[in-house]
């Protein structure tokens, strides 16, 4: 019952009872926001400047940045490599024999240019696959961080251009020539990374540690070097691994003409560049590259992905384009050229595709 002499309109009543609910409202809905705030402040951030690129919360890897990464890996790999030499502190081993029955090398400038460069990749694209010539040792696992600056003639030359993680294999060879590295012959000697999209080269770096100098190039993209700009066809000069000169010599010799010139030289990087305008006073030049062998991916993957960027071809000796995935050998031998009528050269040279399964 209402106090004496007070009348309760119910006209007043209901502005009571709405004004007490807008009060509610307000105060409730404030707490919701409040709640949902923190929830989505609480959220992992997708993809800021700490989250790895590659990783399973993104699931797409950056090409330019990848390219970016391999150019410092091989650089930082090299620096390792030059001062093992330099120090003559190479402590080098066999590892194992060719099939050819020569033996493979190991010394600490192939270990520890890999630790470098393997980590380096790793902890900046830990998605991405990484195939490397040397055993990654759990032991000495380490974290390489990576500030993602870009240098400066990747960023002028090359778009962002995001691939599947999941399509991306990296091929490393920290130490390429080493034979060579142990004899002191130090401008063959290079350290390469290579990036592959579903099997087909796409980045290429090749460094060469004593001289600073470094070669990249990506497939539509650019490149910081290019090719020569004169050739001879008809008497080209063929350069070879220095184990396999005689095998070559006689059938390009037979093929081309007695004014062939057959190059020696160790390192398949090497090798490549020397199909290249190359600014290198102890680098030679060579119009086709000739490997008559089985040899590791790891060997030629930079390289074929330069040579592709260029507009160049390499493939096994019958033709045929190698394929980056799977196993890490490659049973059909080689021929690289560069401006030159590739089918051509390949008939020219039948015979060779024969020696390169022995």
């Amino acid at each position: 019952m209402a106090p004496m002499g007070i009348r309760l309109s119910p006209l007043g009543m209901a502005v009571f009872c709405l004004l007490g609910l807008g009060v509610l409202y307000h105060l409730y809905s404030g707490f919701l926001a409040g709640r949902f705030a923190f929830f989505m402040l609480s959220e992992p951030v997708a993809a800021g400047p700490e989250t790895p690129h590659g990783s399973a919360a993104g699931g797409a890897v950056d090409l330019r940045e990848l390219l970016a990464v391999s150019v410092l890996a091989a650089t930082r790999g090299g620096e390792e490599v030059k001062r093992v030499r330099e120090g003559n502190v190479l402590n080098a081993k066999a590892k194992g024999k060719t099939r050819e029955g020569a033996e493979e090398q190991l010394t600490t400038g192939d270990l520890l240019s890999n630790r470098r460069m393997f980590y380096l990749l790793k902890s900046a694209f830990p998605a991405v696959q990484i195939n490397s010539e040397e055993h990654v040792d759990t032991a000495d696992q380490e974290t390489v961080p990576w500030d993602h600056s870009i240098p400066e003639d990747i960023k002028q030359k090359i778009q962002p251009k995001e691939v599947p993680a999941e399509s991306v294999t990296v091929w490393i060879d920290p130490l390429d020539a080493t034979q060579e590295y142990t004899e002191d012959l130090r401008q063959y000697v290079t350290t390469m990374v290579c990036v592959a999209v579903n099997g087909k080269p796409v980045i290429g770096v090749i460094h060469k540690p004593f001289s600073s100098y470094t070669a990249w190039a990506m497939v539509d993209g650019g490149s910081n070097i290019k090719a020569r700009s004169s050739y001879n066809e008809k008497t080209p000069r063929i350069i070879v691994s220095r184990s396999h000169a005689g095998k070559v010599e006689q059938v390009a010799r037979q093929t081309f003409g007695n004014k062939t010139v057959i190059i020696p030289a160790g390192g398949a990087g090497y090798k490549v560049l020397a199909l290249l305008d190359v600014p290198e006073k102890y680098q030679e030049e060579a119009d086709v590259y000739i490997h008559v062998t089985y040899i590791k991916k790891w060997d030629i993957c930079a390289g074929n992905a330069v040579l592709r960027a260029l507009g160049g071809h390499m493939t096994t000796l019958t033709g045929e384009e190698i394929s980056y995935t799977g196993s890490d050998g490659n049973e059909g031998g080689l021929i690289a050229s560069i401006n030159m009528n590739h089918k051509a050269l390949i008939e020219k040279l039948p015979d060779l595709e024969k020696t390169s399964h022995k």
